[in-house]
This record gives structure tokens, C-alpha cells and sequence, in this order.
């Protein structure tokens, strides 16, 4: 007769799984409450101590740390001196481990929890077991995962034992999942006494969905979520619409990254990882037009997204453009409805909640990682430094503030120009700054907006060519970093030309 093993914390499928191995004559081996439930369905069962011939102590954090545990486990079938040990200390070989672990993940994710909670929720034997398994999988099927349980019931049943290729993959399985059960210990640990850049970055992430494609159709791509969940797209319902592609799921986060720098309602238009409008209002409806006014030719195929819940009103104007991906906090019924009649249009749904906020950001290269603290400043940050002659009046300093908080999130060199809480005109990722102002400044023009014009620059001015290209096109005030070593040359000519200029203290690369 075979031996299984059993001692889960989740029993998602538990009983009828086990019912199904005794049915096909495995003896089943159980702990603690794994074995009380197991007793209860009437289910034959052995405790652990009954193998051991100790008991479990310490309120069950020593029971399955035993010889005759990781004998029986361990031992390599077809090695003769193995067998003889096994008989020497009367082992019997365990043929089955079914193993799932302590909700480690689960008890940090809850709201105030108490750090010697979390340290009695590290699974120590149930890694153990597992890995141990895995390591024996030549003659020993390991499960730690419920969505595994028919598969091997079906192969038991039809070839009298799971096969080698199989014990091989829910091996491979085991490890990834005690790697990143480990992995999420360690962060949390790391985090609680403060390390900041340990010599060992260890992260882990659970794959989300498979995508068509990546940035092009022949790259293959997947989306994984990490373990922290607040203000995350990686965390998002989707409620209608295709699959996310890999493109949408960048201009997405770029989106909700925007949206997250405003407390007033606010509609943010992204294209390629960049704003291409924003606009804040008394009103959803009112920010839509913003956004929407701000550059109507790319908002066409772009990514919408809003702190506020859409309504029919706003859902009606929306609909008549289209549209990749609206991202809300709520839809109401009716905007839902006028909506969805878009078979394609992605309807979105995220939590403004960000308590649970990663803090940290993480860029890959070739063969390497780059981290780093998210850009994460606000308002109150800022130095408002004026250092014209002329004096911005406070309107003006709101308008510098809102240009700012877009500019930070505009790929660099960056020139954002807003007037009336709406952005007119956006210049990126150019290289020289120069050549950004001239393709915002144009947008502008475009727009026969002429005359105050706010702008923001994400870094500081080499030299003075950009505040003087901004006054010909109306540009009264000026907010940017400062930090040049020509800084006086620019301040000279905001002077000269009776603009306003501040400088916050704080640069906003993006690259």
C-alpha cells in the first residue's frame, strides 16, 4: 500500500482529493488540523506521531521534523544501501506529499497585524516536506498546489502511478513556490528592520495572465503581479472589453501614475507611456472636455483614466471617441451600460486606496535589475522659490503646481504648458530641451491658445534659448527645478521678457 502524506492550510478540494486516494488504497499520514478535518468526513487516517513515535510539541511547530519523515521521503528507491537504512530504522518509504503553507502572505496583507502573528505564520516543516519531495520526485509526487489534484487522480487511475514527466513538473512547481513563499518573508523582514539595498534582491511575483504578444507580435509576454496592492494596475478588475495587451498595460500604469498626483477631479489621456492631455474640473464631466480639448487628434486609440466614478453624461461623450481603455474607480449602472455597447473598449476598475503602495520602482536591463525609490514627491515638497522680479499671482502658482505634477511624468527632456487646469501643449523625450519647448509651444499655437501660458520643465535650463522661444508663443510663468550653472542667464531673461519664474528645488527625470 502507497502512503500520502497530507497537511494543507488551504483544504480547497481537500476531501473529496483524499477520498479519491483512498479509494485507489493509499494510507493517508496527517497533522493537526489537516487530520482532525480529514477525521470528521470520515476519512481513514494516520497522525504524524503514530509514524514518529513522538508527539507534536510546541504547539505544533515540531511535529514532521523527523527521520522517519525525511527517510521516507528521501530515500532513493534503487540505492541498496538506502533501503537497507530504511529497514535498519524501520522506515517506510511516503510515495505522495500534498503540502500547501502557512498563509504568510495572507496574515501581512491584513490591516494593523502584529509582528509576532506574522513570525508564527513562517512555514518551517511544510517547506521542508515539499522540498524534500521535490528532490525525490524520481519516486515521490509532490502537490502543493489544489488545481493539481485531478490530474494526478487521472494519471493514478490510468497508469497506477503519476509518471516521471509529471513528478518532474509539480517538482519544478514546488520549488518556484517555496522560492516564493521565502521570497515574500525575506522582503517583509528586510522592510521591518529598515535594510535599505540588501546584497540579495529577492522578489517575487504570480503570473496575472498570458498576453498575446509584447510590444511586438513576435515577442512573447506574460503579466505578473507583485505581492503589494494598493493603487495598482497589477490589481485592477477588468469588467469588459479584449485582453490587455502588453502596450496597453504600460499606458495604463502611466495613466494611474498621473491620477494619483490629484486629489480634485481630474481625466488623464495617455498615448505611448506619455500624457498627451489632462484636465481637472469641478466635475468628471468637466475634466473630460479638458482632457479631451487638450490634444483631440492623439486622444484617438489612447488610454483614459480618472479618480472620479464615471456617469451616463460622461460615459456619452466618452463613447463618441475611441477609446483603448477607460480606467475609473467606479462606472455607474447607466455609464456602464452606454459603455459596453463598445464590444472592445476595456472597462477598468482600480482602488484609490494606497496604504499598500509599493514604494519602490524596478527597471530591467540586459542580465541586470535597477531599483530605485518611486518619484513619489509632492506639493508640500516643493520649495516655491521665486526668483524673478516678476511675482506669480496665486492662481498662477495653482496653474505651475498642476503643470509640475504632469510634467514629472512626461518623458524627458519634459515641457508641459497648462492654462486654466487644462494641459495645452506637451513636449517629450526629445533630446535637448529646446526642441521639447518648440514641439509643446507649436501644440499651443495650434490651439490659438497665445497668452498665459503656464509652463514646467522637468529639469533645470542650461540656457537661456527656452525661456526666450516661450515668450514669443505667450508663456507669462515658468516653474522648473533649478541647479544650472547658468541659472542667472535664464532668470535674466525671464526679467527682461516680464515673465514670473519659481524654482521648486526638485528634478523629475524620466527616462
Amino acid at each position: 500500500m502507497k502512503r500520502a502524506l497530507v497537511s494543507v492550510s488551504d483544504k480547497t478540494g481537500l476531501v473529496p482529493f483524499v477520498q479519491q486516494l483512498i479509494a485507489l488504497e493509499f494510507e493517508i499520514i496527517s497533522t493537526g488540523g489537516t487530520k482532525k478535518l480529514l477525521e470528521e468526513k470520515g476519512l481513514k487516517v494516520m497522525g504524524i506521531s503514530e509514524i514518529t513515535g513522538f508527539p507534536e510539541i510546541m504547539d505544533g511547530r515540531v511535529k514532521t521534523l523527523h527521520p522517519k519523515v525525511y527517510g521516507g521521503l528521501l530515500s532513493v528507491r534503487t540505492n541498496p544501501k538506502h533501503q537497507q537504512d530504511m529497514t535498519d530504522n524501520q522506515i517506510d518509504p511516503i510515495d505522495m506529499v500534498v503540502v500547501n503553507l502557512y498563509p504568510f502572505k495572507q496574515t501581512i496583507e491584513k490591516e494593523n497585524v502584529d509582528y509576532v502573528e506574522a513570525i508564527e505564520n513562517i512555514d518551517i516543516g511544510g517547506p521542508s516536506m515539499l522540498r524534500g519531495a521535490a528532490k525525490n520526485h524520481r519516486f515521490v509526487t509532490v502537490l502543493c498546489d489544489s488545481a493539481d489534484y485531478d490530474e494526478v487522480i487521472r494519471e493514478i487511475k490510468l497508469h497506477g502511478d503519476t509518471t516521471l514527466d509529471t513528478r518532474s513538473r509539480l517538482a519544478a512547481k514546488v520549488f518556484r513556490h517555496t522560492a516564493s513563499y521565502d521570497a515574500t518573508i525575506a522582503r517583509y523582514l528586510t522592510e521591518q528592520v529598515g535594510e535599505e539595498n540588501p546584497e540579495l534582491l529577492t522578489l517575487t511575483y504570480a503570473k496575472k495572465q498570458d498576453l498575446r504578444y509584447g510590444e511586438n507580435p513576435h515577442q512573447k509576454a506574460a503579466f505578473y503581479a507583485g505581492m503589494k496592492q494598493g493603487y495598482s494596475l497589477a490589481f485592477a478588475e477588468q469588467l469588459h472589453g479584449k485582453e490587455l495587451s502588453y502596450n496597453n498595460i504600460q499606458d495604463a500604469d502611466a495613466a494611474l501614475q498621473i491620477v494619483k498626483e490629484f486629489t480634485e477631479p481630474v481625466v488623464v489621456a495617455i498615448k505611448h507611456k506619455n500624457p498627451c492631455g489632462v484636465g481637472i474640473g469641478e466635475n468628471i464631466r468637466k475634466a473630460w472636455d479638458k482632457a479631451f480639448e487638450a490634444d483631440k487628434v492623439s486622444i484617438y486609440g489612447g488610454i483614459v483614466a480618472t479618480n472620479q466614478e464615471i456617469d451616463a453624461e460622461t460615459a456619452e461623450e466618452m463613447k463618441s471617441v475611441f477609446l483603448e481603455i477607460i480606467l475609473a474607480p467606479s462606472f455607474t449602472s447607466e455609464a456602464f451600460a452606454i459603455l459596453s455597447t463598445k464590444k472592445n473598449l476595456r472597462l477598468m476598475t482600480f482602488s484609490l486606496d494606497r496604504k499598500n503602495e509599493d514604494k519602490e520602482m524596478f527597471i530591467s536591463v540586459n542580465g541586470g535589475l535597477l531599483t530605485q525609490e518611486l518619484d513619489d514627491s509632492q506639493e508640500d515638497d516643493y520649495e516655491l522659490n521665486v526668483v524673478t522680479e516678476k511675482q506669480p499671482i496665486p492662481t498662477e502658482i495653482k496653474e505651475m503646481i498642476f503643470a509640475m505634477k504632469v510634467c514629472k511624468h512626461v518623458k524627458s527632456n519634459a515641457i508641459v504648458l497648462t492654462k486654466n487646469n487644462m494641459t495645452v501643449g506637451i513636449g517629450a523625450g526629445q533630446m535637448n530641451r529646446v526642441g521639447s519647448a518648440f514641439i509643446a509651444l507649436e501644440q499651443a499655437k495650434k490651439m490659438n491658445i497665445t497668452d498665459n501660458i503656464v509652463m514646467a520643465s522637468d529639469a533645470f535650463f542650461p540656457f537661456e534659448d527656452v525661456v526666450r522661444l516661450a515668450a514669443q508663443y505667450g508663456v507669462t510663468a515658468i516653474i522648473q527645478p533649478g541647479g544650472s550653472v547658468r541659472d542667472d542667464d535664464s532668470i535674466k531673461a525671464c526679467n527682461d521678457l516680464c515673465i514670473s519664474m519659481i524654482f521648486t528645488g526638485l528634478r523629475h527625470f524620466k527616462h
